[in-house]
């Protein structure tokens, strides 16, 4: 591949020593034809001739020492952070005492993949990302509510396959399934979450209620808009919009086919389940169920969130907001 600013790729090059060496054409005519300058032209002639054709491929522009770069000891050291911490460089730098920008040089430098496309557990890439250039925040706290559910299968007595393994594990099928109900504040990303029996209509509007009530006690006195994506316990639902209407809220959803649009708390399941669900190996259902309370405390009050400049999201928040 040629450089991104190269005006000639290998062949234009090949081409233009050809007219000018063995058609012996003028220089300046050539370079005109080809759309280059008289030097540039000069240029890979001179070259060619002082190493054949494989002198008109693209050499390195990476200088040949670098006096400044980050010592080699110093770049394992973060990149062995990276592989038992599974986090950003803003929590990596605090636990290394190399800046951040540094840690993001040096992790694509080794082409370290993203944490979005590795299993949370064992760290290997499993799934391909997808990136979204609009990006939109509310300027208050309550405009907009995010809902979403996520299923999580349940955990057997004295482990699953991640504790013993997939050939040794007890058998869980047919023990179902935890629903993980949460909601994300838009402006302040406080979030709130409960594991609830199923995602039936009446089940998602009685955790809306709650929710609201968690928000409250936070100084989110009113909820402006609720969005959840396009399922029938939200959608359909005369009980889940009985409790929108009982808010004041009205309710908004997600384009189908395009969860992105309710993405703030589509990264918060992800995040839920790297840092909660699949942070370490459960032995049962009831242990990481009694998880999930002291990690939504941190998540709020504690983890830094780089979207809020590395400050929790109840920075955002005060009695009287």
């Amino acid at each position: 591949m040629a450089h991104a600013n190269a005006r000639l790729t290998f062949h234009g090059r090949c081409l233009l020593v050809r007219r000018v060496v063995f058609d012996r054409r003028p220089v300046a005519h050539v370079a005109k034809e080809l759309g280059v300058s008289r030097q540039c032209a000069h240029r890979w002639v001179n070259r060619y001739r002082a190493e054949g054709w494989p002198g008109l491929h693209d050499r390195s522009s990476s200088p040949h020492r670098r006096p400044s770069r980050t010592p080699a000891a110093v770049e394992r050291r973060v990149l062995k952070a990276r592989r038992t911490l599974r986090t950003g460089p803003d929590v990596l730098a605090e636990h290394t005492g190399v800046p951040a920008r540094t840690i993001s040089r040096i992790l694509n430098r080794h082409q370290m993949p993203p944490l979005a496309a590795c299993d949370p557990l064992t760290g290997q890439v499993i799934r391909a990302t997808r990136a979204s250039s609009r990006r939109y925040e509310h300027p208050r706290p309550g405009d907009l509510i995010h809902v979403d559910v996520k299923k999580l299968g349940k955990i057997p007595a004295g482990g699953g396959w991640r504790a013993h393994g997939r050939s040794e594990s007890p058998r869980g099928r047919g023990i179902g399934y935890d629903y993980v109900h949460a909601a994300v504040d838009d402006h302040s990303r406080l979030a709130y979450a409960e594991i609830l029996p199923d995602e039936k209509g009446t089940t998602c509007a009685g955790f809306l209620t709650r929710a609201a009530a968690f928000f409250h006690a936070h100084g989110i006195t009113r909820i402006e808009r609720v969005m959840t994506d396009n399922a029938k316990n939200y959608r359909l639902s005369h009980d889940f919009q009985s409790a929108c209407q009982a808010l004041g809220a009205r309710q908004k959803f997600t384009r189908p086919h395009c969860p992105w649009t309710n993405g703030k708390v589509e990264r918060f399941n992800r995040t839920l389940q790297t840092e909660w669900a699949y942070r370490k190996v459960f032995t049962s259902n009831t242990q990481r169920t009694r998880a999930l309370a002291p990690w939504l405390v941190f998540y709020n009050t504690g983890r830094r969130h780089t979207a809020l400049g590395g400050q929790p999201p109840i920075s955002r928040l005060s009695p009287t907001s």
